[in-house]
């Protein structure tokens, strides 16, 4: 999910972001790299972390290190302060480039987290600073009303802070919440499917009956006649995708069906809808005539 949202995710932490990196030309995931500078064993069984080494580069040709660090834990770990140190040491010695690193606390503790690493003896002072990302110090209502769509990413990682009695019942209003302000807000099928899968995976129900109905309903929003599970739906959206211009026209009951789904519960543009429902774009058009 991180690679597909990464370039909302610098627009997230630095406003300016566009002005300093060059979207346009992609990023490189350095996962090989990262993996040779820290080992797994060093880290606690109980916390899991997703670590991210990117190379980004900048408006005026050159390159920067990005290093992005997302770390879900239970508990407040004071070695994070220093192991982020670490990883900037080890990034530095081998590549000796201007680097960045931003953190993500996701858990409940993420408030207690550090934002710099501090080390002094004899006269000797060693300070590193490092951009951090809190959930908890976002607002839902901020970040549904956000155009950006790591808001999103955000407001959905919250949910799996929620507590309570009935808790599936609430999770299965606040999941449908974010997935239909996902899909009306009309991003591209990557970043849509990306996000989708993250709620869908990150943010768990206690009873299987609960999945399943808020896969039906994300089904009946899509335009699916038969609930097959987001993962499953994100393969044959993107398989559609890949067909769509060698599709034929001999429309069935079911593509009008997900045309006619996604004209009433999406803002997609008659393209967009056209290249997700495998359909050609006449089609889209003169079906949205038709339903005015």
């Amino acid at each position: 999910m991180l690679e597909e949202v990464f370039d909302d995710l610098l627009r997230f932490v630095f406003p300016r972001a566009d002005h300093v990196f060059d979207m346009k030309r992609g990023f490189e995931f350095l996962e090989k790299e990262l993996g040779e500078m820290y080992q797994d064993p060093e880290k606690k069984s109980d916390t899991k972390f997703v670590d991210k080494l990117v190379k980004v580069y900048q408006k005026d040709g050159s390159e920067e290190w990005v290093l992005c660090h997302v770390e879900v834990q239970g508990t407040n770990d004071k070695e994070f302060a220093k192991r982020m140190f670490k990883y900037y040491a080890r990034i530095f010695d081998r590549f000796d480039r201007p680097m960045t690193a931003i953190a993500i606390f996701t858990g409940r503790d993420g408030k207690k987290s550090p934002g710099m690493y501090v080390r002094k003896y004899a006269g000797a002072e060693l300070t590193y600073k490092y951009n951090t990302l809190c959930i908890l110090d976002y607002e839902d209502r901020s970040l549904a009303a956000s155009r950006n769509p790591f808001a999103l990413v955000m407001l959905a990682a919250k949910k799996a802070l929620l507590k309570g009695k009935n808790l599936d019942d609430i999770l299965l209003k606040e999941k449908l919440a974010v997935a239909k302000l996902l899909i009306k807000r009309g991003y591209s099928e990557q970043k849509t499917n990306a996000i989708l899968s993250f709620l869908h995976n990150y943010v768990r129900f206690e009873k299987p009956e609960t999945n399943r109905i808020f896969e039906s309903e994300i089904d009946r929003i899509t335009g699916k006649m038969n609930t097959m599970g987001i993962i499953e739906q994100v393969k044959q959206i993107k398989l559609a995708e890949a067909k769509a211009e060698g599709l034929k026209e001999g429309l069935t009951q079911k593509e009008t069906a997900v045309v006619k789904n996604l004209l009433a519960e999406t803002s997609f543009s008659d393209r967009k809808i056209a290249d997700i429902a495998g359909v050609s774009e006449a089609f889209v058009k003169q079906l949205r005539r038709a339903t005015k």
